[in-house]
């Protein structure tokens, strides 16, 4: 599995009134990794979102923020994979988790979608479940029914810390996944 990252895809909802809620802590990340990356967001009409190149030694890479909404992510990821002749695997998609813990995260290759939306999109999009996601925990209301209104409001200010912790630790973990050190990432982040 020495495959390289050349796109990471943040996922959220485009609009001021989603920008604070939980859907969106995936724009949360990409926003710090493109501070951190020195790279801006514009707006790219063909790709249906904004997009930063960031020009890295091992070669450019793509962030890719959807403004889509969630659930139609996937023709914005396929538009930009598509163009730059990006495989499934070189795509890194960062988006929040209700069955993970506040705070806590999960990498891994594949997999299911866990009825995320975005990640539906993004497969059926794609053909294949078979690229890398990052998930940052936001827990689960407990009835599923309550799902919606939960994923589209504001954390509480404990949970956005946790979250924003989480994001901390995953941007640490950004050079090893950039070297495709998959083990080395699994472990770190999968840590408390």
């Amino acid at each position: 599995m020495s495959n390289k990252i050349k796109m990471i895809v943040g996922l959220g909802n485009p609009g001021g009134e989603y920008e604070q809620t939980r859907h969106n802590a995936g724009f949360w990340f990409l926003d710090e990794l493109a501070w951190q990356w020195k790279v801006s967001f514009k707006e790219e009409k063909k790709f249906f979102g904004e997009v930063a190149r960031a020009n890295l030694p091992g070669g450019d890479v793509w962030l890719l923020k959807p403004m889509t909404f969630m659930n139609r992510s996937g023709q914005s990821v396929a538009a930009l994979a598509q163009f730059y002749k990006i495989k499934p695997e070189e795509i890194l998609v960062v988006h929040d988790e209700l069955d993970i813990p506040c705070g806590r995260i999960k990498f891994k290759l594949g997999g299911g979608n866990g009825g995320h939306n975005g990640l539906k999109d993004i497969q059926a999009r794609l053909g294949t479940p078979n690229y890398y996601r990052l998930r940052l925990g936001i827990d689960h209301p407990g009835d599923r029914n309550l799902v919606v209104a939960y994923v589209l409001n504001k954390p509480s200010a404990e949970h956005r810390q946790q979250i924003d912790e989480a994001i901390a630790k995953s941007l640490k973990a950004i050079p090893k996944i950039m070297a495709g050190e998959w083990e080395e990432v699994t472990r770190f982040l999968h840590s408390k």
